[in-house]
């Protein structure tokens, strides 16, 4: 995966809504949402939505589908995949991560 696609589809996600909205096509699955289910779900008009359609479609992050008159929205999986490879590629110097996971010790926060 090019760095400049990797740029892309994390700008697309840095931003509330469009996290919202891809975080509700991954978890719907292939069959994906219509985009007036969409914007009831998210609770954002569906003008404003279509602008963040656009915007995850561009970065690659999610494809569009006809059916009938409406189209239906899913993420795209394999884009999703392959950034997550792209991201942990490398990780801990080939070493299992399992070792470093159990090092971790959570913070303890100050009571006030």
């Amino acid at each position: 995966m090019k760095s400049e696609t990797v740029v892309a589809a994390l700008a697309a996600l840095a931003q509330v809504t469009r996290l919202a909205l891809y975080r509700l096509l991954v978890q719907r699955g292939p069959e994906g949402l219509a985009a007036s289910d969409i914007a009831a779900k998210l609770k954002v008009p569906v003008s404003t939505l279509s602008f963040h359609l656009k915007e995850l479609a561009h970065a690659g992050l999610i494809v569009a589908r006809q059916d009938g008159r409406f189209i239906y929205y899913s993420a795209n999986f394999m884009a999703m995949n392959a950034l997550v490879g792209y991201l942990t590629e490398n990780c801990c110097d080939g070493e299992s991560c399992e070792r470093g996971l159990l090092q971790v010790q959570p913070v303890k926060r100050k009571s006030r």
